[in-house]
């Protein structure tokens, strides 16, 4: 666990899924995107996970997009892939079913729709983590759930051996701090949120899985590096340098904004499902406007 944990610290990034002008999965994109990472200096992918549109995408295609990716990075970096799902049951036949080559970690989201009490978010990752292959990543994120995973829950789960870290995205700076205050060595914190990565990674975060890794992982990266090493004042100055960008990301939603961005790129195109849109005209250009200011590279 110790090694996994080790080779998953610094940038994660949560992939897009580009679409063509039909709404099919844009293969060549994604293998742009794939080598875009790589090349930027990303630690790790995260595959299916809400950036990368999920819900939307059959099953077929959810396999499908992990296996061209698995099949593009050929081992480079380690891959994780997101697999959630609010019945607890159906979500264990899935996860145990799945074929795991290639896959170093499953992101597993609190249950959304349901609100489980805590008692329930335990008995329901205890089950998945048990029939998973993999070691799982929690996932908290309450602002799409509208479930919190407190941090005594979060360090219960961490008590179970196929339970490695958890991506942390309640915005709360002393949830996370308590997370970290109370985890063992070997169990691992991320940043879900772009905006709170720098003071996360400061207090003692592995890294972040990253929204705006899709477009600037060099930057992304140096700023969890920066933070990570104790290098404050360089750190705050690139976050300083990003936070514009990072809020136009979100304005419109997830990935309506970075598609748009990694759009300026030649990345990808800007198509999402129904029901996202596309980023109105004057977002667009907001987005290409903060790209265009910022001093850093594109990698």
């Amino acid at each position: 666990m110790t090694q996994l944990v080790s080779s998953l610290q610094g940038l994660g990034v949560a992939l897009v899924t580009p679409f063509n002008a039909q709404g099919q999965v844009d293969y060549p994109a994604l293998q742009r995107m794939v080598e875009h990472q790589i090349e930027g200096g990303t630690s790790f992918l995260v595959v299916l996970g809400t950036t990368g549109e999920t819900p939307t995408l059959s099953s077929e295609e959810q396999r499908r997009v992990v296996d061209f990716v698995l099949e593009v990075n050929a081992r480079r970096l380690p891959v994780v892939v997101g697999v959630t799902g609010n019945a607890t049951a159906e979500l264990c036949e899935r996860i145990a079913a799945w074929d795991v080559d290639g896959v170093a970690a499953f992101l597993v989201a609190t249950p959304a729709y349901n609100k489980p009490t805590q008692e329930g978010l335990v008995k329901h990752y205890e089950a998945v983590a048990n029939a998973a292959e993999r070691p799982i990543i929690l996932y908290n994120v309450p602002g799409r759930t509208s479930c919190n995973m407190t941090a005594q829950t979060t360090l219960t789960l961490s008590k179970h051996p196929n339970v490695v870290g958890v991506k942390e995205a309640s915005g709360d700076l002393g949830q996370i701090g308590a997370i970290l205050a109370g985890r063992a060595t070997d169990f691992a914190v991320w940043s879900g949120d772009d905006a709170l990565a720098m003071p996360t990674v400061a207090m003692g975060a592995e890294g972040v899985i990253s929204v705006l890794g899709n477009v600037l992982p060099g930057a992304m990266s140096d700023m969890v590096q920066q933070a990570s090493f104790g290098q404050v004042h360089d750190a705050r100055a690139t976050h300083s340098t990003l936070g514009p960008l990072m809020g136009l990301l979100f304005e419109e939603g997830n990935p309506t904004g970075v598609k748009s961005a990694m759009n300026h790129l030649g990345l990808c195109e800007r198509h999402v499902r129904l029901p996202l849109v596309p980023a109105t005209q004057q977002l667009h250009d907001a987005i290409y406007a903060a790209i265009a200011a910022l001093d850093v590279k594109a990698g």
